[in-house]
């Protein structure tokens, strides 16, 4: 049985990020995490002529319970460091990536407090929402906020190495398998569909023509010698909207530096009938559409294999789930003939 965080858990770090007057009023667990748990926290704060805390803050808590991707009561080997594509999680992982933002000049949630006994950190509470949710309550704050989101997509761009790799890679030293990002994406795909086709009738049903075509298509790449920083998972639901209507980016723990078409195959998944106004905002109509072409039916297959791996477990908002893995699978099949 799984155990979240509650008010009592959170009280103490909380206070020491803020102070020992600051009491919590409430505590949500936000939806969506799947590797952390998110919290917002609310607080009451006695009034004092020189201090002024925040109505509210963020608490991440990395802890094995909020992981919904393992099972705590199991041994999990431990992951491959030399692995691009390991579970991005943790909250070294998360300072790394909110450090990097914070270097190209990118707006990023103020930290409180980490404190690496607990896997927890007290960020800054973003109020404004999500892009994704101000596309329908405020289209014209969405709009000014997809345009910093565009900037910082520039500015991840610049952002270059001569070699690949996840931020804890950088840091670390460790040199990361494989010999380019294609074939990395490629040995993913197809362990990807082997995956799918184990619990998708209609994926098994094509499972070689899928797989010629994913070889085919990395056959058409030609190798590539630079690669820039992309946040991994970039959807409008990981974008908060400041008071400003400042694109801040959450999720970050996945940050990377690899082929920017891997990025923006999950940004025209994510932002749709917006993707085309972004890609031009962003100065990224020079991308390589042969990668494109490869990437996309990779990460389609991706994300047919992940939510249903997640459904073998206990993960509590199974619809969603469902119906990310419905969607990619229709989307895998229709680029099968494409």
């Amino acid at each position: 049985m799984r155990r979240t965080a509650e008010a009592e858990d959170l009280s103490a770090i909380v206070q020491q990020a803020l102070g020992a007057e600051v009491t919590i009023t409430s505590v949500d667990r936000l939806r969506g995490g799947t590797k952390k748990g998110v919290y917002r926290v609310h607080l009451q704060a006695p009034a004092a002529p020189n201090r002024q805390a925040p109505a509210s803050v963020i608490v991440y808590s990395w802890a094995a319970d909020e992981n919904y991707w393992e099972d705590p009561t199991a041994h999990t080997p431990a992951h491959d460091p030399h692995d691009v594509f390991a579970p991005a999680t943790g909250m070294q992982r998360y300072l790394d990536a909110q450090h990097t933002l914070e270097q190209i000049g990118a707006r990023a949630a103020h930290i409180y407090l980490t404190d690496a006994t607990q896997n927890v950190a007290v960020v800054e509470d973003l109020t404004g929402g999500t892009l994704e949710t101000l596309y329908a309550t405020d289209p014209a704050t969405a709009d000014t906020a997809t345009r910093d989101l565009a900037k910082i997509l520039q500015r991840l761009r610049k952002h270059h190495s001569p070699t690949y790799g996840t931020l804890e890679q950088f840091r670390s030293g460790i040199t990361p398998h494989g010999t380019s990002c294609e074939q990395l994406v490629l040995d993913r795909a197809l362990a990807d569909l082997d995956e799918s086709a184990r619990r998708e009738p209609r994926i098994a049903a094509v499972r070689e023509e899928l797989a010629g075509k994913l070889k085919e298509l990395r056959a058409a790449v030609s190798p590539r010698a630079e690669y820039c920083l992309i946040h991994g998972e970039l959807g409008p639901d990981h974008v908060l909207v400041s008071a400003n209507a400042e694109a801040v980016l959450i999720d970050v723990e996945g940050m990377l530096f690899f082929d920017v078409e891997w990025e923006h195959v999950f940004l025209e998944i994510r932002f749709n009938e917006r993707y085309p106004l972004l890609r031009e905002l962003a100065g990224a109509n020079d991308l390589d559409e042969n990668r494109l072409r490869l990437y996309r039916l990779a990460m389609r297959l991706s994300l047919v294999a992940g939510p249903l791996r997640l459904l073998d477990g206990d993960f509590p908002h199974r619809e969603g789930m469902q119906n990310i893995a419905e969607w990619n699978t229709q989307a895998a099949l229709a680029l099968l003939n494409a």
